[in-house]
């Protein structure tokens, strides 16, 4: 029977099906690290106070790269190219969602929208990320090999969408409510259909190494899709509610050091 334990064990066991989920992984992570620090050092004046808090984020976001090319080394591999398929951030800003590359690049301070934006789409994001590692935690919290990069992850991404939340609220308050709710609704429909095909790419792949038979891998595209349909009617409010977290100023503190195991 197909689950999500069974096909992530699988995944895990192999190693070249292992060597692409943390190359995919690493990159992913990567991105977002380099988006955040940028995000961090053009903050415009009005804003400042919260720098700290999206470097952190971005800080958390590097070491996660860190973690999946540490779990890549321990097993002697490489990392490989991540096939554009793939590129879950890539093919985001393609639709035009989140802050695009070449402002990013500019020497240029962002506007007080920019940054309501690129707080609307983390809190979508992040709401995946958090959602796929609590899952992960539950079946692999304590497998010997990735459990400890699992619990840290989970941990920082529980924070991250914490921040969102207290964010986009306090500013929800200061008059950007309608700004919000509409970036968050059309960050909310491009990332669930962003992330049905990047599924669908990733696990034809998967099925290409592993050798899936043509039934299971037809099953897993099925599954995908109907995730997606649900999603599509009704499953996407949940990534746009707002709600204060339990985790008060989850990003307040300085950037942490990383643990010499994932150095």
């Amino acid at each position: 029977m197909l689950s999500a334990r069974s096909l992530f064990q699988e995944i895990v066991d192999h190693d070249d099906s292992f060597q692409l989920f943390c190359s995919i992984a690493a990159s992913g992570e990567s991105q977002g690290g380099w988006e955040n620090a940028r995000i961090a050092a053009l903050v415009p004046d009005g804003m400042r106070d919260l720098a700290p808090k999206i470097t952190r984020h971005g800080a958390d976001e590097d070491k996660h790269g860190r973690i999946f090319r540490a779990l890549l080394r321990k097993r002697g591999l490489p990392a490989v190219p991540v096939p554009p398929e793939t590129d879950y951030t890539m093919l985001l800003e393609r639709r035009g969602i989140g802050l695009a590359h070449d402002k990013l690049r500019r020497d240029e301070p962002l506007g007080e929208e920019d940054i309501v934006v690129y707080l609307a789409h983390s809190r979508v994001t992040e709401q995946r990320a958090a959602d796929q590692m609590v899952m992960l935690l539950r079946h692999f919290g304590d497998h010997p090999e990735v459990g400890r990069a699992v619990r840290v992850i989970s941990h920082d991404e529980d924070n991250h969408l914490a921040y969102c939340h207290e964010e986009l609220l306090r500013l929800a308050r200061e008059g950007h409510g309608r700004t919000i709710q509409r970036v968050l609704r059309e960050s909310a429909l491009a990332e669930i259909a962003v992330y049905r095909d990047v599924s669908l790419a990733v696990m034809d792949h998967m099925g290409r190494l592993l050798r899936w038979p043509a039934p299971k891998s037809a099953a897993l595209a099925a599954g995908i899709r109907a995730v997606y349909a649900y999603e599509r009617f009704s499953g996407w409010h949940r990534m746009v509610r707002l709600r204060p977290p339990e985790r008060r100023d989850p990003l307040g503190g300085g950037v942490p050091r990383t643990s010499h195991e994932f150095a």
